[in-house]
């Protein structure tokens, strides 16, 4: 077990993971700013499009590039100028660093050094979408980016189908129509979905429908800007009815607790849909 406090005083390095904008730079907080500021170096997946935001928001301090191609190279770099007391900013092109983008392994890198690792709320495409999309907001999962060769990407999908939280995944403009065609052979056409692009700039669109209509849609218009794609999960009733035969009486219970059902509201729908007695699904359910 490892116990972190952010804020008490130090003499190591501090880590600092700093989201940017995804789209408008009014979206830039004070804090992110002043961590910026403050930092000795600038971590940044590309130098030349951080260089814009500093620009604009008249900070100076250095960039160092990190990205997937030079993170292994990086990471002891980064790890011995914060065990020297050093304040490290790492930023990613847009968004939550990590999320899609790079991240991850300095940040593991820093926990199993004991150096702090402190993150700043602010902008993320994924939950920005989700909550005007229409779509039930919670629960929800994350995927970001699937796998863009056509069999693996089908494969997913076909793991993903019976989830019964929103789904949320990124995808490119020049993928979305394919992937959309994709989801509607696996999912059904009739599932509701929900395409967002260009998220807080000034061509932001929604294109909320069934798979079919989105499929339809795109077959025929081409759409600019990295995009979101959101897909409702599946209705309980249905997993319900589609799992009876196929689940273990705790398995079923367990498929509504993922839904955010307490055990006894899962355990009182299990018995009701398998026309069984409460005590006995009670007893069944808490067997070793």
């Amino acid at each position: 077990m490892q116990k972190q406090k952010s804020f008490d005083s130090s003499s190591i390095g501090q880590l600092y993971l700093v989201p940017t904008p995804i789209g408008n730079l009014e979206d830039m907080s004070f804090r992110c700013i002043n961590s910026l500021k403050e930092a000795t170096i600038i971590a940044s997946e590309d130098t030349r499009n951080t260089q814009k935001l500093l620009n604009h928001f008249e900070i100076t301090t250095p960039q160092i590039s990190f990205h997937e191609h030079n993170y292994k190279e990086r990471i002891p770099q980064f790890i011995e100028r914060l065990a020297a007391g050093e304040m490290i900013a790492q930023v990613s092109d847009a968004g939550m660093p990590s999320i899609s983008d790079p991240g991850h392994e300095l940040v593991e890198a820093c926990i199993e050094a004991g150096i702090k690792v402190v993150a700043l709320p602010g902008p993320t495409a994924g939950i920005t979408a989700l909550i005007a999309s229409g779509l039930t907001p919670q629960p929800f999962t994350f995927y970001g980016f699937l796998p863009r060769k056509k069999k693996e990407q089908l494969e997913v999908m076909e793991t993903l189908k019976s989830n019964q939280p929103t789904q949320i995944f990124y995808e490119s403009p020049h993928r979305i129509a394919t992937t959309v065609k994709h989801f509607s052979e696996v999912f059904g056409e009739e599932r509701k979905a929900v395409v967002c692009r260009e998220l807080t700039k000034l061509h932001e669109e929604y294109l909320r429908g069934t798979l079919a209509e989105l499929r339809n849609y795109l077959a025929e218009h081409t759409v600019k800007g990295e995009c979101c794609l959101l897909v409702e999960g599946i209705d309980g009733s249905e997993v319900s009815e589609n799992t009876d035969l196929e689940l273990s009486i705790k398995e079923h219970i367990e498929v509504l607790m993922n839904t955010g059902s307490s055990s006894k509201e899962a355990i009182k729908e299990v018995a009701k849909l398998r026309g069984l007695k409460k005590q006995e699904v009670y007893k069944e359910y808490h067997v070793d």
